[in-house]
């Protein structure tokens, strides 16, 4: 087979690296809303956020208009370890699948965490690092974030405290063990540690947590630890600020062959891999510099952005946080214990809300059997085990190609790996053994928990 003159893979060197991150808020004419006290409704101010969060970064959060933010040496030091990571053109499955489509998929698994969450996590302990916290405590969902900010406190030399949700902590043994080699604590959620777990698991008896859950969690024993913050791995601005190195390097890489996309495509949880792969994108397209398609992936089971309701909600099940202005499904929403741990949230980035908000980008939801379909076949053909969540963009950018086939459309796809699947193997043999079942909430269901919003004036 002739690949022409483009590579297998496309890397970037060290010189070619992102050494400024950018901040998409900047292009936006209308901006995402700004955060409110969970005590009076009223946007939050720097100092309110300050003890909850660390100095320079509750600065990048609230940041509406400085595009690029330098970041630290010691940070782009660490960065070489593992990036530039590698932009794949899937000539594999595009010949399986007979398709005139180019596709291409940025791989964010090479490194021990196993996803791209190591980007924001040593940005994150860095300026808790440099603010001389003793430690910080965040929640995970699948895991990849708190493995991600164990490696990066144990960098540092920082305390590290991890609530993950229950049911990935039992799914998830060898993840929780990854976070212990490196020194965190970790802990099931809900837990009887806090007084927000304890109500939790009081209204909710079994219950199997949630982000949302475990967010809470993690606050609580934040802002009642002296020396301590909280560290969080999607949804807010920052870390979609810190996940800019996806798609500046994905753009960095096509342009070497002057590649351009038709259609990014990446899943969505809280919003962090998504919107750190489209950011560079989308800025071009609010500039009227180049128009793209762009579409999120979440899945059925917990489907923000396709039936969930643009408004002000509680960013944490326990009400402790402040409110966002997002695509939400209830902060009462406790999803199935579907094998995607890190697309569990009730909510959307606020930033990716106010884009979809304004028809800038697309969403669909698919079912998690058609997902491992799309799982099994891509690590079969492509040789790569990718993570239950990074394969919900694989599944849609396969229908996609699959059309092209029909129409004959040389579509140039763009798809976000956001690692890999080794420590999900629980959730691969439930779906070989035919035991894997498709849950989508009802409306019913859904109606409750929209019922229960905050009335914002």
């Amino acid at each position: 087979m002739s690949i022409g003159k483009i590579p297998y893979k496309i890397y970037l060197n060290e010189e070619e690296m992102p050494k400024a991150w950018y901040n998409l808020r900047a292009d936006m004419k209308e901006k995402p809303a700004p955060l409110l006290s969970p005590g009076t409704y009223q946007p939050m101010k720097a100092k309110e956020l300050e003890g909850v969060f660390c100095e320079e970064l509750v600065a990048q959060e609230l940041d509406d208009h400085t595009p690029f933010f330098e970041i630290p040496e010691e940070i782009r030091n660490f960065y070489k370890m593992y990036r530039p990571s590698p932009l794949v053109r899937a000539y594999c499955l595009e010949e399986r699948l007979g398709t005139p489509a180019k596709i291409y998929y940025k791989f964010e698994g090479n490194n021990t965490s196993g996803s791209h969450k190591l980007n924001s996590a040593i940005a994150q302990a860095y300026y808790a690092k440099k603010q001389g916290l003793k430690g910080v405590t965040t929640e995970t969902g699948a895991g990849q974030w708190g493995t991600a900010l164990s490696m990066a406190c144990s960098y540092f030399g920082l305390d590290c405290k991890v609530y993950m949700v229950k049911c990935s902590y039992e799914q998830k043994p060898f993840r929780r063990e990854v976070m212990r080699t490196y020194g965190a604590s970790v802990t099931p959620s809900p837990s009887m540690e806090t007084e927000v777990g304890r109500k939790i698991l009081a209204e909710h008896p079994g219950t199997t947590g949630s982000l949302g859950c475990a967010i809470s969690e993690a606050v609580e024993k934040a802002v009642s630890s002296e020396g301590y913050r909280y560290v969080l791995g999607s949804v807010l601005n920052q870390v979609l600020l810190h996940q800019s190195v996806i798609g500046l390097e994905t753009k960095a890489a096509l342009d070497k062959y002057d590649i351009r996309p038709d259609v990014i495509i990446g899943c969505a949880g809280g919003g962090s891999n998504l919107g750190g792969l489209i950011s560079p994108f989308m800025g071009q397209k609010l500039r009227g510099e180049a128009d793209y398609r762009i579409i999120a992936v979440e899945p059925a089971s917990c489907p923000s952005l396709t039936r969930g309701v643009y408004a002000y909600d509680f960013c944490d099940t326990g009400m402790v946080c402040p409110l966002s202005k997002m695509y939400t499904l209830g902060s009462g929403f406790i999803p199935s214990a579907n094998h995607a741990g890190g697309l569990r949230y009730h909510g959307m980035s606020s930033t990716l809300s106010e884009l979809y908000h304004q028809g800038l980008m697309e969403a669909v939801s698919v079912r998690q059997t058609e997902v491992f379909e799309a799982a099994e076949y891509f690590a079969r053909v492509e040789g790569i085990l990718p993570a239950p969540e990074s394969s919900h963009a694989i599944r849609v950018a396969i229908d996609m190609a699959k059309e092209c086939k029909e129409t004959g459309e040389e579509k140039t796809i763009v798809f976000g790996l956001t690692g890999t699947g080794y420590f999900d193997m629980f959730a691969y043999e439930k779906y070989h053994n035919g035991e894997m079942s498709d849950y989508v909430p009802s409306e019913e269901e859904l109606a409750v928990c929209r019922s229960k919003l905050p009335r914002i004036e």
